[in-house]
């Protein structure tokens, strides 16, 4: 193995460089090393470089999202070992306090969002992974790498924010952004049985990229129809029964709220740059159930074995795939949609 490796360091608000650093070594006995196969860039990436994550730390290796190899673990870890194909989880946690006994991993104790945002994350060669028996899960022999790739954050994320919404059969289901969560979110919205998934976009090419993979019956171009009164003459004038926010654009939030049902549930899974004002006199009498948060990423196993069964395939949202050399390429295209990306699939650097 060699001593150094190239990665995407933050540097201080709208500053990453591509640069070497040191390949990191066992910190704690509960530490496992990954040889990173393939990694990605998340929104989330893109929040950091604005400046817009207050807990992300400078002269901090980039993202979240990876598989591997595991090339060595701690004397603590018991599940995984050298020579396991693994994917990430975007969550650190120990399993063990307060909130991961109930599920709540994403307010860990010791953990939460750690890797990419206050560790070295996964735009590099390799990673150090802590408390490795929960944040990595093996690949089944099935199953190539970017088959689950997305597990490692953008699935769970998605099928988060499915879950919170509480979908019941026959339900109308909305979620607001065609982006790579949004996506996952009617994938798994589906799981729930809705009679109806209704995607919303600015772009037509994002909402029929939705539509031809089955995971939304309806797509609204929020630019050219009134989104309230297309959802409203789908739902006999009732508004969704639940309504999901991934995008985090300007009038999103308040179009949430607008479309949902009275008693209907929304849910804020979107990561937005700037407060938002909840207008408690507009939506009086509403009667609305508001849920937000971080993914609590606890369920990757579950996800992983859906794939593995054919009930999930988030494989078509890597759209693209290129070289970690041309990383910061990448950033521009999957920032600006170049060429219809969607992900990319960042692969190995080749020297």
């Amino acid at each position: 193995m060699a001593e150094k490796m190239m990665g995407v360091v933050y540097h201080g608000k709208n500053d990453l460089r591509f640069e070497e650093r040191d390949i990191p070594t066992i910190l704690d006995p509960r530490d496992a090393i990954v040889k990173v196969a393939l990694s990605t860039i998340c929104t989330s990436d893109l929040h950091i470089r604005n400046g817009a994550v207050p807990i992300a730390k400078e002269n901090t290796i980039l993202g979240h999202e990876f598989v591997g190899e595991v090339v060595a673990v701690g004397d603590a870890v018991k599940k995984i070992k050298p020579g396991d194909r693994v994917v990430s989880n975007v969550e650190t946690y120990c399993g063990e306090c307060f909130f991961c006994k109930r599920g709540y991993v994403n307010n860990c104790v010791e953990g939460g969002w750690y890797l990419g945002c206050r560790i070295d994350g996964c735009q590099t060669e390799y990673v150090r992974v802590p408390i490795a028996d929960n944040g990595l899960v093996r690949i089944p022999e099935n199953l190539e790498y970017e088959d689950v790739l997305a597990v490692s954050c953008v699935l769970p994320s998605g099928y988060f924010g499915a879950e919170l919404a509480e979908i019941k059969p026959g339900d109308t289901v909305v979620v607001l952004g065609c982006g790579p969560c949004g996506y996952t979110s009617m994938m798994c919205a589906r799981l729930f049985g809705p009679a109806k998934i209704i995607a919303v976009d600015r772009h037509d090419e994002r909402g029929e990229f939705a539509l031809k993979h089955g995971w939304a019956d309806v797509f609204i171009n929020a630019k050219k129809q009134d989104v309230d009164e297309v959802v409203k003459s789908l739902t006999d004038g009732r508004g969704a029964d639940s309504v999901i926010e991934m995008a985090g654009k300007d009038g999103t939030f308040e179009m949430a709220w607008k479309i949902a049902r009275p008693n209907g549930i929304i849910v804020l899974t979107a990561m937005y740059e700037e407060d938002q004002v909840l207008p408690l006199p507009s939506m009086y009498g509403k009667n609305l159930t508001w849920k937000t948060g971080g993914v609590d990423a606890c369920k990757d196993q579950m996800l992983v074995d859906l794939i593995a069964g054919g009930k999930l395939n988030p494989r078509p949202l890597f759209t693209h795939h290129m070289p970690l050399n041309d990383i910061m390429k990448v950033y521009e295209m999957f920032e600006k949609h170049e060429d219809g990306c969607i992900k990319v699939a960042i692969t190995p650097y080749e020297r």
